[in-house]
């Protein structure tokens, strides 16, 4: 599934055309994605095709494609502070993007089928945030991921904010997936071939409306157990922070206001990050047309007709796109420095209370 925008060389390339799209239209969402390489989320032999707008697949691990990704983080309305439960959270790459916005005093819950991908996200996890210099950009809300049936959650728990389901949903559990949420909560999923956004106005009042159409494998039934009884799954419990964990997040955020302060001021010479490495000019046409072709969604672009001002616009961008091209690649400027990291490691504290501020850290 995808194919909407052409592939990126990087996971800030693939950002770009789904910009360009108009599949990212909001900043935090876009934040979210260039903060967290989808690559990292692939097998090492599959890498090459990270930066293609097309859904991967290799035995229970899945990813969707990043045009249905943009759809979904842009259509949950995601703000900090909310709970989110993602049903069929794989590989935990939405969860983390999620999380990213959601900021420590949210709620991140993701329900899993298969056991072996459980374990894949958790590595995923702790991969990101022991190594990625994004993490520090952001406070976090972690996810929690338990294995079992969505379709089999207790009726005690607790409802959310946002949902989101990644498998197609049949028409006979949608009022299942609705009472997920809270009255003012959004519910975001694939059903009848149409990725649909629910919002819950009332106790029982909600308001529908088709995003995109697509083709999502559908939600596998339970398998219940020979005495007929099925597998509840019960959902973490939204615990409260610890005062260590409360103070970890304060001093990190005091931190990241100082480094602010100085930027802004001047006094820390460098503080600011250098920009990001010129791209070649994007071509804006919109998205026209999405059809299938042997379950797969593709998407094709349809021009304006041309016309002698647009083609000699055209050759002006390609042009200037040639010429950036050869610009030499040592005015690539350094990767920026984690400042936050920096800062941590240079204040009079013991080494095992600088690696707990930054979440121990390999890097």
């Amino acid at each position: 599934m995808g194919g909407a925008v052409s592939a990126g060389e990087d996971n800030d390339e693939l950002i770009d055309n789904l910009k360009e799209a108009q599949y990212i239209r909001t900043e935090l969402v876009e934040q979210a994605f260039r903060a967290i390489d989808r690559a990292d989320y692939y097998l090492e032999e599959f890498k090459d095709n990270a930066y293609k707008d097309l859904a991967w697949k290799h035995g229970n691990i899945h990813l969707s494609a990043p045009c249905i990704y943009s759809e979904v983080m842009e259509a949950l309305d995601l703000q900090p502070g909310l709970s989110f439960l993602n049903l069929g959270s794989g590989t935990g790459y939405l969860s983390s993007m999620v999380g990213l916005i959601l900021g420590p005093f949210g709620v991140n819950h993701g329900v899993e089928l298969h056991s072996d991908v459980i374990e894949y996200a958790k590595q995923k996890l702790d991969f990101f945030i022991k190594t990625s210099d994004s993490f520090d950009k952001f406070e976090f809300c972690e996810p929690s991921f338990v294995i079992g049936n969505c379709l089999e959650i207790s009726p005690d728990c607790t409802q959310y904010d946002r949902v989101y389901c990644g498998a197609g949903v049949q028409k006979e559990h949608e009022d299942y997936m609705k009472n997920l949420l809270k009255v003012g909560g959004i519910l975001v999923m694939p059903l009848e071939e149409k990725l649909t956004k629910i919002t819950r106005t009332g106790p029982s009042a909600w308001e529908t409306k088709k995003i995109l159409a697509v083709s999502f494998a559908p939600l596998i039934q339970p398998n219940h157990t020979d005495s007929g009884k099925s597998r509840l799954v019960h959902l973490p419990p939204v615990a409260v922070r610890s005062l260590q964990d409360l103070a970890r997040i304060a001093i990190r955020g005091t931190i990241k206001k100082i480094i602010h302060q100085e930027a802004l001021s001047g006094a820390g010479n460098g503080l600011k990050s250098p920009p990001r490495f010129k791209r070649r000019r994007l071509r804006r046409r919109r998205m026209e047309t999405i059809v299938f072709l042997d379950k797969e969604v593709f998407a094709s672009r349809i021009s304006s007709p041309p016309d002698d001002n647009n083609n000699s616009e055209d050759m002006e961008e390609e042009r200037l796109e040639e010429e950036e091209e050869s610009k030499p690649s040592e005015l690539k400027p350094d990767p920026p420095v984690n400042f936050l990291r920096e800062k941590v490691l240079s204040l009079p504290l013991p080494d095992p209370l600088k690696y707990y501020l930054l979440y121990y850290r390999e890097k």
